[in-house]
Order: structure tokens, then C-alpha cells, then sequence
């Protein structure tokens, strides 16, 4: 029985370790946008990074209040002067082997540690923001190319349909040709503008492609792995949400790049204080033990107390203007952080009007070239069903034809810039 029980679960393991291995030679991920965005902030290898640089400054800041605590060493030794004997007065001292222990303990406070403590304390704090920031332009990537591959998709879907349209009207002009109904320059127009029509689907799908790569990429997922979009264009695709920005106004301390400005300031301001401590005295306090045996020999000449204390204070006297020129850098440092900092909030206001402007300026062109994609649309429709009545000529599907392309490539074009501008204006409000 117990051979059997051994045998079932060595069988399961295995066929679960299978199981595993083809889900991973073939797999698929299904997200909403939402869900990729959350996906991204969990496994984008540059979030990652910047969630271990807030690690890391982290570890900083317990380094320097460390360093402000007893620090405490040990040592063992053993010393043997192969039978040597000092003379003292005359008389013999044997100078027996020896072990020897030694316990130490420091503590060392200066104005620079306090400082270099409240200064990493500023560090961390700078990687949290660099690591929302970081997290903020990926869900803004995220959002780009999702949305980029549903409307290229929604396009190429359109594109598919009139082709079917095209190569129906090519047949029926090849069998008209053959009837002497119609010219031969009639069929080979429609031969050509199928042949453009199918190029335009194949160079879509291409970028589709590129597209999905792009997203896997920003997921940090396989490149065998298929990701999968679960909502439609309309789905996510709100409109008057992005206008509604519009109406909300800029607050500096609520965007990331000036609130770093601001902490970069603050850092070498801090610098300028930390490189005044180099005047102020430093304490340092130790005590030290120390114990011999001689191993059941006569004790020899021990000169090494067991217990001492000791404090010493450091006091800066002299440096030849070394100290002084330290300080004046870190000043001249200060200033130029100050200017960066007027420079950042300068640059924010005008990207503020810049981003409005874009956005209204991106609304308005896209409500005009969706509009244009759907009466290109019925125009084709209609030019089709008249070159079918011979009402219209070759020509005139070619054009309407060669025009809905167009209208395909200006309506991805201007959905993409009202995305990406109402990304950069919901980026530097951080709404």
C-alpha cells in the first residue's frame, strides 16, 4: 500500500510538472486595461528597479543612524616566544605562551553623522517619489499602445470589410471584360487598388504586431506569451472624461517632477549645513577588555589592564581653507539647485497652457476625423453599389477607395495625439 501511495504521488508530480510546462510553452494572458496597468506596476522590470533603489536608500538611511550606535568588536589571539626569558634586575621573567581575548567597544557622535542621518532620511524620500513617477510613465505607456492597438485593430477590421467589397466589383468587371461589357482598364484599375487595399491591411497588421510586442515588453511577460485585450475601443475610450480636465488647475506640489526639484533643493541645502559640521567638534567613547591565560604556566610580565575607558574629543583647529572652500561649494550648489527648481516650475506652467491647448486642438481634430472615416465609409458604399449599376466608374472607386485608406491612417493618427495629450495634461496634474 505504501509502494502504491509512493507511486500515485511520484505520478501526479510528474504530470503536474507537464501540465506546467505546456501552459508555459503556450500561453496566453487576457487584461483589461486596468489589469495591464496593475500587471506593468508588478512585474516591469523598471518599476522593479526603482522599488530596489527605495530598497537601497533605505538600507542608506540605517547605515548612517548605525553608525551613530556603539559599534563593537572582538579578537581572539595566541602569542608563544618559544622559551624566550627577559631579564629584569637581573632576575629571569619567563615570557610563557599566551591566550589572549579582547572585547572593544566605540561609539563615535559628530554633527556630520547627525546630518548624514536627516540626509538619507531625504534620499528615501526622493526614491519614493522616483518610483511613482517611474510608475506613472509606464501606466501612461501602457495606456498609449492599448489603446493604439484596439484602434488599429477597429481600422484594419474596416479595412478587411471593403476589401471583400473591392474584390467582389474586381470579379464582376474581369466577367463583364470577358462579355465585352466592360474595358480591361477597368479590371486592372480595380486590380491595382485591390492589391494597395491588401498591402494597407498586411502594413496595419505588421504594426499591430509591433504594438503587442511593445505591450509585452512594458508588462514584462515572454515574448511566446499572448496578450490578450478584453475591452473595446468604446470601452475606454472616454472622452469627456479627458475634457474634464481642462477645468482643473495645475498645483505644483502635486506634480512629481517639481516635488523632486523641490527635494533636490532641500538635499543641497542640507549639503551646505552637513559641510559645516567639519567645524564642530567630534566625541568619540570607547571602552576596551582585555583578558590573558597562560595556559597553567607562571603568569609572566603582564603589563595590559583588563578594563579601559576612554573619551576623546576631536576639535578642528586649522585646515588652510580647506574647510571654508567645502563650504563655499556646496553654497554655490545651493544657488544652482534654487535656479533649477524656478526653472521647473517655469516650465511646468508652460507645459500646462502648451498640454491644454494640445488637448483641445486633439479633440477637435479627432471629432473631425472620425467623422470623415464615416462619411468616407457611406461615400465607398455608395460608390460601390453605382459602379455595380454602372452608375460610377473604375476611377471613382479607385479614388473613394485610395480616400478611405486615408481617412484610416489620419483617424489612428489624431485618436493617438487626443490620447497622448490627455496622458501628458492627466501626467503633469497627476490626476
Amino acid at each position: 500500500m505504501k509502494r502504491l501511495i509512493i507511486s500515485l504521488i511520484t505520478l501526479l508530480s510528474c504530470a503536474s510538472i507537464m501540465a506546467q510546462e505546456a501552459v508555459s510553452k503556450d500561453s496566453s494572458l487576457v487584461v483589461s486595461l486596468d489589469e495591464a496597468k496593475q500587471y506593468a506596476v508588478e512585474h516591469n522590470r523598471t518599476v522593479q528597479n526603482a522599488g530596489l533603489s527605495v530598497k537601497q536608500a533605505e538600507a542608506a538611511r540605517w547605515q548612517a543612524i548605525a553608525s551613530m550606535l556603539p559599534q563593537v568588536s572582538g579578537s581572539l589571539g595566541y602569542t608563544n616566544m618559544c622559551g624566550y626569558e627577559m631579564s629584569l634586575a637581573g632576575m629571569p621573567v619567563p615570557m610563557n605562551p599566551t591566550g589572549e581575548l579582547g572585547i572593544k567597544a566605540t561609539m563615535t557622535i559628530s554633527g556630520q553623522q547627525i546630518l548624514g542621518s536627516l540626509i538619507s532620511d531625504l534620499a528615501k524620500d526622493m526614491q519614493d517619489v522616483a518610483k511613482a513617477k517611474t510608475i506613472q510613465a509606464i501606466e501612461a505607456n501602457v495606456t498609449n499602445v492599448y489603446v493604439n492597438i484596439l484602434a488599429t485593430q477597429e481600422t484594419v477590421d474596416l479595412l478587411r470589410k471593403n476589401m471583400v467589397n473591392l474584390e467582389s466589383l474586381y470579379k464582376m468587371t474581369e466577367n463583364a471584360v470577358k462579355v465585352g461589357a466592360a474595358e480591361q482598364i477597368d479590371a486592372d484599375q480595380l486590380s491595382v487598388q485591390v492589391a494597395t487595399m491588401e498591402s494597407a491591411i498586411n502594413n496595419t497588421d505588421r504594426a499591430i504586431e509591433v504594438l503587442k510586442s511593445s505591450l509585452q515588453l512594458l508588462l514584462g511577460v515572454d515574448a511566446s506569451t499572448e496578450v490578450v485585450l478584453s475591452n473595446k475601443l468604446d470601452d475606454i475610450l472616454n472622452v469627456d472624461e479627458a475634457m474634464k480636465l481642462l477645468s482643473t488647475e495645475l498645483v505644483l506640489e502635486e506634480n512629481y517632477d517639481y516635488t523632486l526639484s523641490k527635494q533636490q533643493a532641500e538635499l543641497a541645502k542640507k549639503q551646505v549645513t552637513m559641510k559645516a559640521m567639519e567645524y564642530v567638534p567630534s566625541i568619540t567613547g570607547f571602552y576596551q577588555y582585555s583578558g590573558k591565560t597562560y595556559f597553567g604556566e607562571a603568569e609572566g610580565m603582564n603589563m595590559t589592564p583588563p578594563n579601559t575607558v576612554g573619551v576623546t574629543v576631536s576639535v578642528p583647529i586649522w585646515s588652510s581653507g580647506v574647510r571654508a572652500a567645502g563650504v563655499t561649494e556646496k553654497k554655490l550648489a545651493y544657488q544652482a539647485a534654487q535656479n533649477s527648481l524656478a526653472d521647473t516650475e517655469d516650465q511646468l506652467r508652460v507645459s500646462d497652457r502648451q498640454y491644454r491647448y494640445d488637448l483641445v486642438s486633439a479633440y477637435d481634430n479627432y471629432q473631425i476625423q472620425k467623422r470623415n472615416i464615416e462619411v468616407t465609409q457611406r461615400v465607398f458604399d455608395n460608390m460601390s453599389k453605382k459602379f455595380e449599376y454602372g452608375y460610377a466608374s473604375s476611377l471613382d472607386v479607385t479614388n473613394t477607395s485610395t480616400n478611405l485608406i486615408t481617412a484610416q491612417q489620419n483617424y489612428i493618427q489624431a485618436l493617438t495625439s487626443m490620447v497622448n495629450a490627455h496622458i501628458n495634461l492627466k501626467n503633469l496634474l497627476n490626476k
